[in-house]
């Protein structure tokens, strides 16, 4: 909370917070559009949120949160049932999940304001595009009200809103990630149609052949790892169910029928798409709760006393600093452009946007060099892009404290079989959906989809 009053304190120095989002600029940066600068300001304020959650989360800070006011008292009851919990073994599971839920508020709150924001003539776009300072304000308020909130059942209901979340977030990063497969793959074939050089291909077939290698190489440590020559059925089931799924759309993806009705579909997008089924494979695999075949299981228990000496847990591991890498890439994704396909704006409520002002967008003179684009019309849904960040806050609050929650006993933080099947049934979905823009042109030949 120090280190965010004193971004909030340095702020406060720079007037233009309190007013539009082009002002920002300051003619610091090239002229940008302030749909963009509004997208990146908001989700700086994800990403600020998300370095607090993770500051938390640091076996030395995390030690000292019992120092909150209010914070460690009453962690006996937890879900309602009073127990004897030693309140320091799970402090920063709280911190996370309370900075989490601040966040998804902050954004529901925008969420429900900006319905039905048309253009930036409409008054609360005006609040949705200025007043930074306030809007920080609002945040840490919610924050610092939010770690008053008695346990309860809060974690137990709130862990289920994280899991739905994350897997709505989930589909929204495969979503992107197949549009962005898509869009690489053109780009890559056009260059190489344009200038009739072989380096395009080479290095076309070079990055599918390494994304390829990466993903065998990935499947043979995850059958090491987490799978026993006796039991482990379940994870030696799911890592040949997905191998078995990632070969079939490999192979779907270049059939000749398919390389007719999309010429640009190929090995490349496949690759991708199987690199990251496989990574969803294993961060499923690292939450199944069975010490012996889960080498990377974390348990964390309530029942040592304050005197005895532990060492510290860390809360994150190898496939949630992978998650937290992507959830960024993602985010940032969201935030910066459009897709270069009609279906994938539809779908993600965005427009493709020119590279500079049209008529009626002037850029504002002097050193402001920031410009509304969105006088005749919005160029992205106000309300789903808050959504999204509503989504991404809960993922992230799931990833950071790996998906853990309190057993039945209250003792201790462990994996629950519930973050397995929603992480491999996402993966599914991800593949089914990818098969799906494969075979679409086919099953509805009288739809467009160029």
């Amino acid at each position: 909370m120090g280190a965010c009053l004193g971004v909030c304190s340095l702020l406060s120095c720079v007037s233009c917070l309190c007013g539009s989002a082009p002002c920002l600029l300051c003619g610091c940066c090239p002229s940008a559009k302030n749909s963009t600068i509004s997208r990146l300001l908001f989700t700086f304020f994800l990403f600020l949120g998300t370095l607090v959650s993770v500051i938390m989360i640091i076996p030395g800070v995390e030690k000292e949160l019992h120092k909150l006011p209010g914070f460690c008292e009453g962690s006996g009851s937890v879900l309602g049932v009073q127990t004897h919990v030693n309140c320091r073994s799970f402090l920063g599971h709280k911190a996370v999940y309370r900075m989490g839920f601040a966040m998804a508020a902050f954004f529901c709150l925008f969420a429900v304001l900006m319905v039905c924001v048309r253009s930036s003539k409409d008054p609360r776009a005006a609040l949705h595009n200025g007043f930074w300072f306030f809007k920080f304000l609002v945040l840490v308020g919610i924050t610092v009200g939010a770690f008053y909130i008695p346990d309860g059942a809060f974690t137990s209901v709130w862990f289920y809103f994280g899991v739905v979340g994350s897997f709505l977030f989930i589909l929204i990063q495969l979503v992107l990630l197949i549009d962005f497969a898509h869009s690489w793959s053109q780009l890559w074939l056009g260059k190489a149609s344009e200038s009739n050089a072989k380096g395009w291909y080479a290095a076309l077939c070079t990055v599918t052949f390494v994304f390829y290698a990466a993903s065998i190489a990935a499947v043979a440590l995850l059958y090491v790892y987490y799978t026993k020559p006796q039991g482990c059925t379940e994870g030696k089931a799911l890592i040949s169910i997905n191998l078995l799924l990632c070969l079939i759309v490999s192979v779907v993806s270049i059939l000749p029928k398919i390389q007719e009705a999309q010429p640009h579909s190929g090995l490349l997008q496949a690759s991708l798409i199987t690199l990251y089924t496989i990574y969803v494979t294993w961060a499923a695999l690292a939450n199944v709760p069975v010490q012996s075949c889960n080498p990377t299981l974390l348990v964390r228990n309530s029942t040592s006393t304050a005197t005895t000496a532990e060492a510290p847990t860390t809360w994150w591991d190898a496939s949630s600093i992978v998650g937290l890498v992507i959830f960024i890439l993602c985010t940032l994704f969201i935030s910066l452009r459009s897709s270069d396909h009609p279906q994938v704006n539809k779908l993600m409520l965005t427009e493709e946007g020119g590279s500079g002002p049209g008529p009626g967008e002037a850029a504002e003179p002097g050193p402001h060099r920031a410009y509304d684009n969105e006088q005749d019309g919005v160029s992205y849904n106000y309300t789903f892009f808050h959504l999204c960040l509503l989504l991404a806050s809960l993922y992230i609050m799931m990833t950071l404290t790996n998906w853990y929650r309190p057993d039945e006993s209250l003792q201790v933080l462990s994996s629950p079989w519930t973050a397995v099947w929603v992480k491999i049934c996402s993966s599914w979905a991800g593949l089914l959906l990818y098969l799906w823009t494969l075979v679409a042109p086919l099953v509805l030949p009288d739809r467009d989809f160029s």
